[in-house]
């Protein structure tokens, strides 16, 4: 028998929406954090900082952003700032952004808070805020969440994942999911860059926390398409680079899921993409990789398949 403790904290507003009852409980394994103004957390704002910090803490060690909406990427990046993370992760999806969710992997500065001031987000969360930028955030709606435990060690926390249906209760352990260079494989007779493998590296964590069937496109450590929630990959990969446009020139592609249509590599083709990572591990893994020699495109298998409904 499992049994799972949970003391309530506080009655929500309301749920997913205004005619659904909702409450906060607190869980054994509780990330520590504080709401730093008199503003109260929404039902969805929870949902959304929880994908924003999931992605963040996947780069805790280097100036990240990523933008947050309806518990979806809608805009990932690192930079050599904080203010350049952030201006690369809403250039992907400038209109996504606008009241979304923002979550930061260092402090967040004066100049990154004006710039979000401007913007109508509706939380930012970040492990902490200078006096001037919480100075800013004080006469508007923003929320400022500040983590208290460190992203380095959220990533540790692997707290199981409960789901009620009425079909019973569903508990599956957190995706934890990591993914070695050393061991991973090129599969390809062209073989990656350095720094292909690096945006590859970058691009897969982003998928990880997209829905699926989820496609990413990236280089330079910064998402340029993010496209999610599809039925099916060829979906996925095609509107993605259809949002991409120029910009999947000499990009990565990453799929959460094995390609095993043909058609993924031909279009990945005409979109230009340099390289492209997947899970792998079909029968037609063969025909795949063919094709991608005929193009010249380079692929990684990881044989890690990151579903995310």
């Amino acid at each position: 028998m499992k049994t799972i403790n949970l003391e309530k904290i506080s009655d929500l507003k309301y749920g997913e929406n205004p005619h659904q009852k909702a409450s906060l409980y607190k869980t054994e394994n509780m990330t520590d954090y504080e709401v730093l103004n008199d503003k109260q957390l929404s039902f969805n704002n929870i949902l959304n900082i929880t994908v924003a910090v999931n992605i963040i803490s996947e780069f805790y060690d280097v100036n990240c952003a990523a933008v947050v909406r309806y518990s979806k990427p809608c805009g990932v990046a690192l930079g050599r700032s904080l203010y350049e993370a952030y201006t690369k992760a809403f250039d992907c999806d400038p209109i996504s952004s606008f009241y979304g969710v923002v979550g930061f992997s260092k402090q967040v500065d004066a100049e990154v808070a004006k710039h979000l001031n401007s913007m109508s987000v509706e939380v930012v969360v970040a492990p902490d805020f200078d006096k001037e930028a919480l100075e800013i955030f004080k006469y508007d709606r923003i929320i400022p969440v500040k983590l208290n435990t460190p992203l380095k060690q959220y990533r540790q926390l692997a707290a199981e994942e409960v789901v009620m249906t009425p079909f019973g209760a569903l508990i599956q352990d957190r995706n934890i999911s990591e993914l070695d260079k050393d061991i991973f494989k090129v599969v390809t007779k062209e073989k990656p860059t350095a720094e292909q493998i690096e945006d590859a590296i970058f691009s897969w964590k982003v998928a990880k926390y997209a829905k699926t069937n989820s496609a990413v496109i990236a280089k330079d450590f910064k998402t340029t398409a993010i496209m999610q929630g599809q039925t099916n990959t060829l979906s996925a990969i095609e509107n993605a680079l259809n949002y991409a446009c120029d910009n999947s020139k000499d990009a990565v592609l990453a799929s959460d899921s094995a390609i095993s249509s043909e058609e993924c590599i031909f279009a990945a083709a005409q979109g230009r993409i340099s390289l492209i990572i997947q899970p792998g591990g079909l029968i037609k893994d063969e025909k795949i990789i063919d094709t991608c020699n005929k193009y010249g495109i380079s692929m990684i298998t990881t044989g890690i398949r990151n579903y995310r409904q």
